[in-house]
């Protein structure tokens, strides 16, 4: 993707971000979601995330300024010990997969949390999807387990795939 940029979301965004992720929610398995979003409904995930910190939302977007995909890292588990491990996604926009924005994020989102205390980025996988699995050992991610039957959509369970990176300190 050379004719764009990575930067922070804004309130702004929101729409862009909740088609992103609704086109996901209604037509795969990537997410385990099962009712589309509002953008009012996916507020509080966006306030969870900020400019600054572990937990970030940074957006890929067009030279025109339209948004492709997106990336964040989120808390992992709500326990204090756990506060130096984050948990990662991307998702673009259906008609963008396969041009690099995934790893362009990716990317920037590593570089983002190089400056913060965090020690793990962990990532689940729902199965089957190999090119989600590329992306993340492309990035620089192993796979270190898989969950079978946890999540059940469309009438039928589906395991996924756990993912770790270690950040350099």
């Amino acid at each position: 993707m050379s004719t764009g940029r990575v930067r922070s979301a804004v309130a702004a965004d929101l729409p862009a971000l909740t088609d992103i992720y609704n086109h996901y929610v209604a037509n795969t398995t990537i997410t385990f979601d099962l009712v589309p979003f509002t953008p009012d409904g996916r507020r509080a995930w966006f306030d969870a995330h900020s400019t600054g910190g572990p937990h970030r939302l940074l957006v890929a977007a067009d030279a025109d300024g339209t948004l492709v995909g997106y990336a964040t890292s989120s808390q992992w588990r709500p326990k204090a010990a756990y506060d130096t491990t984050v948990e990662s996604s991307v998702y673009c926009r259906a008609d963008a997969v396969g041009r690099g924005i995934g790893s362009l994020l990716y990317g920037a989102l590593s570089d983002a949390l190089a400056t913060e205390d965090v020690h793990r980025v962990v990532a689940g996988v729902s199965l089957p999807n190999p090119a989600s699995i590329a992306l993340h050992k492309r990035c620089g991610f192993r796979e270190v387990g898989v969950f079978t039957h946890v999540g059940r959509k469309f009438g039928k369970y589906w395991d996924v795939a756990w993912f770790e990176k270690a950040l350099p300190r």
